[in-house]
């Protein structure tokens, strides 16, 4: 992808932060197949459960998912090109944040009927 998200594109003219900047679709690239297909998973589900419930960036290390670190890079990397979250370094660490302003305007209502989905499944299957 040749474009950079807006978030992106800030970090890279931070000073003092160089030049790691990973590959964003910008808003207009960001199609609903992709973003369903990141969400269908259960562990890149659970990561964009975790950054809406935190209203801001997480490090990847912050959010522990019951698989191997090569995995867990995976799915962040599935989230990040399909435009559901962010990935920006500050220093050594990455840091994601939900891209929900994009969503919610391109596909207004779905990240928040998903979310409420996967909260109501959760609470059934929490009261087996």
């Amino acid at each position: 992808m040749t474009a950079t998200s807006a978030a992106a594109a800030r970090v890279a003219d931070a000073p003092g932060l160089g030049a790691r900047v990973l590959p964003h679709p910008a808003r207009e690239e960001i199609r609903v197949e992709a973003v369903l297909h990141a969400l269908s998973d259960p562990m890149r589900l659970r990561v964009v459960r975790e950054l809406a419930a935190a209203e801001g960036e997480l490090t990847c290390s912050h959010i522990e998912l019951p698989v191997s670190k090569s995995t867990s890079t995976h799915h962040f990397r599935v989230l990040r090109e399909s435009g559901v979250v962010s990935q920006t370094y500050r220093g050594t660490a990455k840091m994601n944040g939900l891209r929900r302003d994009d969503l919610d305007t391109l596909f207004p209502g779905l990240l928040d009927a998903i979310l409420a989905a996967a909260n109501q499944q959760t609470d059934l299957h929490s009261e087996d």
